[in-house]
Order: C-alpha cells, then structure tokens, then sequence
C-alpha cells in the first residue's frame, strides 16, 4: 500500500549558473516561484547566504516580497533567516510588513547557524546563536507580532502587531530539534545537506515537544518538515547525469575551490575516491531519476522519517531543465 503524498515545498538558494550574472539568477528564480505557484506546491522559501558568489539569495525578505508579488497562492517564506546576523526587532519589522503587503502567505523559518563564513559572520553578526539568546529573541518577535503584546518590554513593532507571522525553526542536529520542541513550534530538518543526525533530530523533537513549554509556541503538536535534494528528469539516465551539477556544486564546497552552477559532465575519476565519498554522503538524502523512481524514492524517505512535509532544493544548470523538473515533479506527486 502506496504512502499517501504530504504536501511539498520548495527550497531555493538562487544558485547562480557559469555565464549568469545576480539579476538574470533572480529572474529565473522568480519564474521557478511562477511554476511553483502554479505547479500546487504549498510554500516556496528562499535560504540566506553571504559572500557566496554562486549564490543571490542574501537579501532574503526583499527575494519573499518579489515573489509574493508574482504568485497567487503559494506561501512564500524564509528557509531560513539567520537568525544571528540579525536583530529580531529588525526581522519581525520586515516580515511584518510583508504580512500587510501580502496576507497570510508568509512564513518565518529561523536558523541559528550564520550562512557564511566566519570572518563575514562577524561582519554581520546582531543576535548571538547560543541556544538560550536565540529562544529569547524568538520569543521577542512572537511577543511583538501578536495582536495584544505582552508589554514586558518598553518598545512596540506596530507594523508587525496583529500579524501573528508563522514560524519554523530550522535545524541540522538534536540541539536545533529540542530548541524548536522547547519552543512549540514546527521543525525543519536540513536533511538535504547534513543528514548526519536527522533522524535523531526528528525523534527528540517528537518526544520533546509540549506546546506548553513557551509562550511562543504556535501548534499544539509535533510538525515536520524534512529537506531533500531531488533532481527529476524523463528518464533515470539523464536525471543522474544532470545530478553532477549538484556534485560538482559540492565537491566545491568541501576543495574550497568554489565556483557557479556548473554543467552536468561525466566524473568518473575526476576527483579522489575520498572527496566522491564525502560528497556522497553529504548528498545522501536525495530522490534522482525519472518520473517514477523519485516518487518512489520521495515515498521511501516520508516511510522513513514520518515527516508531514518535504521541501525540496535542486540546482540544475539550465533554467529550463529547472522549470521542467517543477513541473514533472508536481505532475507524478499528485499536486
């Protein structure tokens, strides 16, 4: 008996691909929002990154706000604001305020990892990301995006009062997990890029949740959302072929040697067996192959985690390769 389709997301780094320059990413990315929209997804966030130039995706609420306004239905959010290079009166203020240009479309996903590196994290580090600083300031900006704040502290966010935005806590490891279950909120789990302690992470946030916990908290039991790299194509064959964009993408990361999207190519030998291996299972969490493989593939991953959501990220080379794989994958999701 088949696993009935949770509903699915899409993550979104606005990788930039060799030749393409930041505002020809970001209109691809929007019209990815376009299909998305269109497509029966149920939210479209957009990750934060800094100093990364294959990447466009810093200025986060500004790429929300853009693709709120090109889209109907899809929720649009933050997958996610890091939450340390900000101040939370700063955030809620924007995400509040895209709530009145938008309406209840908009989602607040909060990380307490940096996004970049270390120097450029000093460069904009507002918020500490120790654990209890990060549940003080969550807490600060549910205060003040509720339609009576309690008044403990002297200042208002009248933009965001009333807004009541919705927030995930994003998280790699059980630490994140018990924050987001302390906090009574739902959980994101980076699955797609750290799946070294997920499934732990999933089951001590299960087993410590109590929506009682804090005044912040949002839903009254466990929600899950697990991230997986997905890559989609008319046949297996050429799905795996156009997933060594993503190898190469991090075979990057992990030589330092950086670069754009780069063309899917055959790497058979190109790179030492131990780097292979590291990028194999950084990428482990993942569904590549036709129509029918990766449904089968995605069904296998909700059988594993329980998860009541997947949100899923690529990095295709061509942009109409990315628009097709939305639209494939919607097609044999049952969207």
């Amino acid at each position: 008996m088949s696993t009935p389709h949770v509903p699915l997301s899409i993550l979104d780094l606005v990788p930039l691909s060799e030749g393409q320059d930041a505002r020809e990413g970001i209109a691809v990315s929007m019209r990815a929002a376009q299909a998305a929209d269109r497509s029966g997804y149920s939210r479209y966030w957009y990750a934060e990154h800094h100093n990364a130039e294959s990447l466009a995706s810093s200025a986060t609420s500004l790429l929300i706000d853009r693709a709120a306004s090109l889209t109907e239905r899809i929720r649009v959010g933050s997958g996610g604001i890091m939450l340390p290079n900000h101040s939370p009166l700063a955030v809620i203020e924007q995400f509040g305020t895209l709530v009145q240009f938008h309406g209840d479309r908009i989602d607040l996903g909060l990380g307490r990892a940096p996004g970049t590196d270390q120097y450029t994290a000093q460069l904009l580090a507002r918020t500490s990301a120790e654990p209890g600083a990060f549940v003080a300031a969550v807490e600060q900006m549910r205060d003040w995006s509720q339609a009576e704040p309690s008044g403990r502290l002297p200042i208002r966010a009248g933009v965001a009062e009333g807004t009541d935005v919705p927030m995930w806590i994003l998280g790699s490891t059980t630490n994140g997990a018990r924050l987001a279950a302390q906090l009574g909120m739902p959980f994101s789990v980076a699955s797609h890029f750290a799946p070294f302690q997920y499934l732990d992470a999933l089951r001590v946030y299960r087993e410590s949740f109590s929506a009682t916990q804090s005044e912040a908290a949002q839903i009254d039991a466990p929600r899950t959302m697990v991230g997986v790299n997905v890559v989609i194509a008319p046949t297996d064959a050429e799905a795996q072929h156009l997933f060594t964009t993503n190898v190469q993408q991090f075979l990057g990361v992990v030589t330092g040697q950086r670069m754009k999207t780069q063309p899917p190519r055959d790497l058979e030998g190109a790179y030492p067996d131990h780097l292979m291996q590291q990028v194999e299972q950084t990428l482990s969490i993942r569904a590549v192959g036709s129509p029918s493989s990766v449904v089968s593939q995605l069904e296998a991953i909700v059988d594993a985690t329980e998860a009541d959501e997947l949100i899923v990220t690529a990095n295709y080379f061509d942009p109409e390769h990315r628009i097709r794989g939305i639209e494939l994958l919607a097609e044999a999701w049952g969207l």
